[in-house]
């Protein structure tokens, strides 16, 4: 909104046109969301505490998750609407891809609020059933890639391998099986986040560190640089593209994503003051299933679907060890880990809870730094 109004103006206040560059933009959406949170939540959170919106525990978890009991719940709200303000202030509006990747994060978050007032209603702890949460889910998925195959002309049903240039390998899929896995790419990683969120601060450190690595690849696949220089003795324009020069996929228009996971990082930012050890406010699944759509549906535009395993490389153990433990145990009634989501197989191990967050912060970042040096190792 901002942008396509300083856009009208800057004909007349030359200052201006600094808005037109993302990477600009990028910085300012990033502070956007960030004062959005630092400001509001203290606010936010005595209106939790003033409705009794507080975290509902398991029974089967220990007096250090008991402890927690009554703390506010569905801070997400507010996470949130600052990262869709913000990409609303800042993006140009005009590109469809930024109003794919705000409705799937609104629209992710609507099933999380739903999955939370049930909780904190009469249905107890239980919340929305699994199969109500997997239809939605698959729904508003399938809706976003109709949008890509029918809408735009961003769809490419092609797999980009990590660490292999474009031109040396990669997998065309016929549109029906790419829509079939992006669907279910977008699915794991909304449910893969909303069970890691089980610790102070535990999700929402990776979910930082893989929106500052989808920034940079965004940014990376659209960007070009323009240069002026004399060949002899006449003016030359030149362009250098960024995609070309380190042989990844090109996806027009997806700068316009970095801002989008800008404004992920600032609000992210702002949401962990609040909810590191120990926390004054939960995300809830409004925020960890809007989150984790927010995630996916910008790997599977920037066309780094199979990279995205490393960058969320925490969410899918984690999601992978609820699977293993649920199916071995159906098969053989024994219990692989001593009891899952896996953070809480380590709490079990006599591991404190920041040691843990701490831990799977730095595997998360060290995953995310793998994922951007594969860029120079096409």
């Amino acid at each position: 909104m901002l942008f396509h109004l300083f856009a009208h103006l800057r004909t007349e206040f030359s200052p201006l046109n600094v808005f037109r560059y993302p990477s600009f933009r990028v910085i300012v959406a990033l502070l956007t969301a960030l004062a959005i949170t630092w400001l509001l939540y203290p606010w936010f959170i005595r209106q939790l505490q003033a409705r009794q919106i507080g975290q509902v525990i398991r029974e089967e978890l220990d007096a250090n998750h008991q402890s927690k009991r009554n703390t506010p719940t569905m801070g997400g709200i507010l996470l949130i609407f600052a990262v869709l303000i913000s990409t609303l202030l800042w993006s140009d509006l005009t590109n469809s891809l930024v109003w794919i990747v705000v409705l799937v994060t609104f629209l992710y978050s609507a099933v999380g609020f739903v999955d939370d007032a049930m909780k904190l209603g009469v249905r107890g702890s239980k919340g929305l059933s699994e199969r109500g949460k997997l239809i939605g889910q698959f729904a508003i998925a399938g809706g976003a890639l109709a949008w890509l195959v029918f809408g735009t002309n961003a769809l490419d049903t092609t797999l980009y391998f990590p660490f292999v240039a474009v031109d040396r390998f990669t997998l065309q899929l016929p549109v029906a099986a790419y829509v079939g896995f992006a669907c279910l790419v977008l699915v794991f990683t909304s449910n893969a986040v909303n069970l890691t969120d089980g610790l102070d601060g535990l999700a929402i450190g990776p979910v930082i560190t893989a929106s500052g690595t989808f920034l940079v690849l965004a940014y990376l696949s659209a960007a070009t640089l323009t240069a002026l220089q004399f060949v002899g003795d006449e003016l030359v324009v030149s362009r250098f593209d960024f995609a070309e020069y380190l042989r990844i996929p090109s996806v027009p228009g997806a700068q316009e994503l970095a801002i989008f996971c800008a404004s992920i990082v600032g609000a992210g930012i702002g949401f962990l003051w609040f909810n590191t050890f120990p926390a004054q406010v939960f995300m809830g699944d409004v925020g960890s299933l809007g989150l984790g759509g927010a995630l996916g549906i910008v790997a599977i535009i920037t066309k780094n679907e199979l990279l995205s395993g490393l960058i969320l490389g925490i969410f899918v153990v984690e999601a992978i060890s609820v699977l293993v433990q649920r199916y071995v145990f159906k098969a053989t009634g024994k219990r692989v880990f001593l009891m899952a989501p896996i953070h809480h197989h380590f709490e079990r191990k006599k591991w404190s809870e920041s040691q843990i967050v701490v831990r799977f912060w730095i595997i998360s970042i060290l995953l995310c730094l793998v994922a951007l040096g594969s860029l120079k190792l096409r």
